[in-house]
């Protein structure tokens, strides 16, 4: 038996015996020896926690935007469109992707996260239905800017306001198609491209370029912080 043993075994029981011959108590060397393991998995602990934080206050913070609505036309107005924007921007695109995906599920399973407190499957049913499948891809696409590496400010942040607006035209892709075929379905007098952009798009052009251009200047100024979070966090575990 002795013999299948591996030399990494036999320290380790050598450790033990010897420790157990001391009354218990290990040597500053076998201490050391057993740190790094213990380092690493209370990095990947802080790690996950960290994760678990920037998910749900990312979760709480479109939420509370959903619900800041004004009813304007077909399609009510709201901060959604800003807080998914800074989302994906801060987050990158798999944790923004990972963030907006778990606000639509909650949303589906009856958790009254969207605006005007719905939720379940009626909601995504409904006229903004496509919107909110929209949303996913939007925090994705705001994300995507981390893969193009700039230092300067100002066009970092006409790289992050050109993701941003590109993830909303895709949820306008969303929300005009399934807006057209929702309100065709049956109707006598079926609605055109035309006519459904002049009610879904159009009028929330300004407010939303607004809203893109403030969360794409957030960004750019918060990520710093996030960067230095990150990087203190990183040295503290080194010394431990």
């Amino acid at each position: 038996m002795a013999k299948g043993k591996s030399d990494k075994t036999m320290r380790e029981e050598g450790n033990g015996d010897a420790a157990f011959a001391r009354g218990g108590h290990f040597s500053a060397e076998e201490i050391g020896a057993n740190a790094p393991q213990t380092g690493k998995a209370r990095r990947a602990g802080k790690s996950a926690a960290r994760e678990i934080a920037y998910l749900a206050l990312s979760v709480a913070l479109v939420t509370v935007c959903a619900w800041i609505s004004l009813p304007v036309g077909e399609v009510p107005f709201t901060l959604q469109t800003f807080a998914i924007a800074l989302v994906g921007g801060l987050l990158g695109w798999k944790r923004g992707f990972a963030a907006i995906g778990v606000y639509v599920l909650m949303g589906l399973v009856g958790i009254p996260v969207f605006a005007g407190f719905k939720a379940g499957a009626a909601a995504l049913a409904g006229a903004t239905g496509g919107y909110i499948i929209g949303f996913v891809f939007a925090g994705l696409i705001s994300g995507l800017w981390k893969l193009f590496p700039v230092r300067n400010a100002a066009a970092k942040t006409g790289l992050v306001f050109a993701a941003m607006v590109t993830g909303l035209a895709v949820c306008y892709f969303f929300g005009t198609v399934w807006f057209i075929l929702l309100y065709n379905r049956g109707a006598a007098d079926p609605v055109g491209v035309s006519s459904a952009l002049a009610w879904c798009v159009l009028p929330y052009l300004l407010p939303d370029a607004v809203k893109l251009a403030l969360a794409a200047i957030l960004c750019v100024r918060l990520q710093p912080f996030v960067s230095i979070l990150k990087h203190k966090k990183y040295c503290i575990n080194m010394k431990m």
